[in-house]
């Protein structure tokens, strides 16, 4: 466990001295999606679509153990603020308070630790942003969100494989991770984790591949 956490811990500040660079370097233009929000049903693929997606589209992924440990640090959120101009800053801080007052949070210091940090990485841009309810903090206008989906049994039998633990142990862990999930989006932002009408794509991976998932999602994202 302290491997992983230190692990985190050097992401968080390799990233965190990129966007550094690049407020020095010339500012390139960014692009019209320049945020992918992936959520996903555990046991659905959607980690490995994410990461699919990043290596098609040459862009970071940030998952969601990173976001938590960044959103856990009121110093790791301070020194992410840093990384953006006065601009950029004063842009983050107008759209926090108007999703707070229009969906009606009463944030939490985690909360809005957390609103700061995907704001921070969705002003940056460039980016697959995976669970953390990301889809409801970053402007749909600037974002592509996608939602990844599988029947119960082909979630259960994907873990089994991945995991290498008995079917029931399997199912309990699906179970359990979808609940906590759903409760995560209602406790924090008053929604439906499964409402579609909370996405730009809903991709089911069970009939599906990983590889057709990731490529579908690429294309739309060129469309839209």
């Amino acid at each position: 466990m302290i491997t992983k956490i230190r692990s985190i811990e050097q992401i968080i500040e390799e990233q965190i001295q990129r966007w550094k660079l690049m407020q020095i370097e010339k500012p390139i233009e960014k692009p019209c999606i320049p945020i992918i929000t992936v959520s996903r049903e555990p046991g659905s693929g959607g980690s490995i679509i994410a990461k699919r997606l990043t290596e098609k589209l040459g862009i970071d992924l940030f998952h969601q153990e990173v976001l938590h440990e960044m959103a856990k640090s009121t110093d790791v959120s301070t020194q992410l603020l840093k990384t953006l101009d006065e601009k950029g800053l004063s842009i983050l801080e107008d759209w926090i308070s108007s999703l707070v007052h229009d969906r009606h949070l009463w944030p939490d210091q985690y909360l809005k630790r957390l609103m700061k940090v995907i704001g921070t990485i969705g002003e940056h841009g460039r980016a697959v942003i995976v669970g953390r309810g990301a889809n409801f903090i970053l402007s749909p206008d600037n974002c592509f969100r996608v939602r990844v989906i599988s029947p119960q049994r082909v979630r259960i039998q994907h873990v089994v494989k991945s995991f290498n633990i008995p079917e029931d142990e399997a199912k309990r862990r699906v179970i359990r991770t979808e609940s906590d999930r759903r409760a995560f989006i209602r406790k924090y932002f008053n929604a439906e984790i499964a409402d579609p009408i909370n996405y730009d794509i809903v991709i089911n991976t069970g009939t599906l591949s990983m590889d057709d998932a990731a490529s579908a999602i690429a294309a739309a994202i060129e469309v839209k």
